[in-house]
């Protein structure tokens, strides 16, 4: 598989496309623990995490094979969406399954979401929600996303990020300040919720 090493994704699926399946091989090499860990993030079990793994990857040679795969240059997002899009169809299916009626004698009142635990749905929404985020801050000018990291992922005081970008502390404050705004904006010329 060694061959295949310096091949770029789309290059390998057009590979597999034209029959040589040690090309999907090396896909599934290339990215099957992260798409295994961001499962198993989801669904906490082990033996879980393996079935929805298997069947991402069904999915995935299902629709290459048909020739339905249009996302070129970014299949590990195409894949992790497939992911996704199985944890969900499963989380649905086990809540459809748990319903019970609130007629019931012997429903427990203090089973109420506001009273437990995180639940996984609300995990994925907040991994939905900094997706969202690194999407908008990829959209930034980059000196206002600069600024933004320096100061919220990395923690830099305003008088650090001045020094290393090389402006006044004003300049710095300023960029943060329209980084903030184009956030908002952007946010909301696309309708994307950022709170739960």
């Amino acid at each position: 598989m060694k061959i295949y090493s310096d091949k770029s994704d789309d290059q390998l699926i057009s590979l597999y496309v034209d029959g040589k399946n040690e090309a999907f091989d090396a896909l599934l090499e290339r990215h099957k623990d992260r798409i295994f860990t961001y499962i198993f993030h989801a669904v906490k079990n082990e033996e879980l995490a393996d079935d929805i793994f298997q069947d991402t990857f069904v999915k995935a040679i299902m629709t290459i094979k048909q020739g339905r795969y249009v996302d070129k240059g970014h299949f590990m997002a195409w894949i992790t969406r497939i992911a996704h899009n199985l944890i969900i169809d499963y989380f649905r299916q086990v809540k459809n399954e748990n319903l019970q009626s609130t007629d019931d004698d012997d429903v427990n009142i203090l089973n109420r979401k506001e009273l437990s635990d995180v639940t996984i749905e609300d995990n994925m929404v907040v991994n939905q929600i900094h997706s969202d985020v690194r999407r908008l801050i990829r959209a930034l000018p980059v000196n206002q996303r600069e600024v933004l990291v320096m100061r919220y992922y990395k923690n830099m005081s305003f008088k650090e990020i001045a020094d290393v970008t090389g402006v006044s502390i004003n300049t710095a404050l300023g960029r943060m300040r329209y980084a903030i705004i184009n956030l908002r904006r952007i946010a909301d010329e696309h309708n994307i919720a950022l709170t739960m």
